[in-house]
């Protein structure tokens, strides 16, 4: 099979087309013919060897695929031969025709979500609806929730998945133009990092309270920031660091308003747990009857995944970018 192999950390251009053997499923395993991948911040995060997890090189990237099950390995009875399947190859292994992930963890695509929508939606929906849903959990309609990098593409899910809900949200982007689709998908108000005061826009969004609960991916001083503007007992989320590391001791920073800090990594949350198949019931439910959408930027072929990772790097997208097998 073709695969995108990288042999060592560095610039997209480690990105290279390698033939490799085709995967055999083990024990609980199924044998995926992926159709498309997602391309995700952590991917580039693991090509520059900055993931926050363990990974051993060199490896296929790639931890979102869907497609259809091609085989399937000892004791797995939740799926068979021919269905329709998005998951997250837990070590890699999406960027290729073929891919092996966990059965336990395949989610059977409903016939109205196509392929590239499977691919596009599973790691930013699901992200999206844990920190609403479960790491938080105390949300009620009328509460503010505030997103960095609303533009992106957890940005866009909070925000769908949070005015579906009833919840305001604010959101602050670092592109102009990039607030465009959040304010369509019905956030509230969209701050420019670059252009106005943050901190100062989103206290006079809350009348001096702060919002109920911040999510952040920018890590960085961004993150330091972002206590500032978070209510007493409120609630703060990060999800990465594509600015950089933030400060070391979180313990002092939420000490003086009481606040609570959660670092989520979505490969912790038990896919056999009431919590993950109720946030995939709803995503689907979202995506079947049209009130979530998932916009994709671009699709591109295997061969240039490279220029995928430039893309997703040029902070410009607002939206999924795909890569097509």
């Amino acid at each position: 099979m073709k695969a995108v192999v990288i042999h060592a950390t560095g610039g997209p251009e480690q990105l290279g087309l390698a033939d490799l053997p085709d995967p055999v499923a083990g024990p609980g395993e199924a044998v995926i013919d992926v159709a498309y991948a997602g391309c995700n911040w952590a991917d580039t995060q693991v090509r520059q060897g900055i993931y926050p997890h363990a990974i051993t090189y060199p490896m296929v990237l790639g931890f979102e695929v869907a497609g259809t099950v091609s085989a399937l390995g000892a004791g797995v009875t939740n799926v068979k031969v021919g269905d329709r399947v998005a998951t997250f190859p837990e070590k890699g292994g999406g960027y290729a025709e073929k891919c092996v992930a966990g059965a336990a963890g395949l989610i059977k695509l409903p016939d109205a979500v196509p392929f590239d929508v499977g691919a596009a939606f599973p790691i930013q929906a699901l992200i999206a609806w844990h920190m609403l849903f479960n790491v938080h959990g105390r949300l009620k309609p009328g509460d503010t929730v505030l997103v960095n990098a609303i533009g992106g593409g957890v940005g866009l899910m909070v925000t769908q998945l949070a005015v579906h809900a009833g919840l305001v949200v604010i959101g602050t982007t670092g592109t102009a133009g990039k607030e465009k689709r959040p304010l369509g998908y019905g956030a509230s108000r969209v701050v420019n990092i670059a252009t106005e005061d943050f901190e100062r826009a989103v206290l006079d969004f809350t009348k001096g309270k702060g919002v109920d609960l911040a999510i952040d991916s920018y890590g960085a001083t961004m993150l330091d920031r972002t206590f500032g503007v978070t209510r007493v007992m409120g609630h703060v989320i990060s999800i990465g660091e594509a600015e950089g590391q933030p400060f070391k001791n979180i313990r002092e920073r939420i000490l003086p308003r009481s606040q609570t800090f959660t670092r989520l990594h979505l490969g912790h949350v038990d896919r056999s747990s009431v919590a993950w198949a109720a946030g995939v019931a709803h995503c689907l439910e979202g995506l079947s009857e049209g009130w979530l959408e998932v916009p994709i930027e671009g699709v591109f072929p295997l061969g240039e995944a490279a220029e995928m990772h430039r893309r997703l790097e040029g902070r410009h997208v607002a939206g999924k970018l795909l890569l097509r097998t």
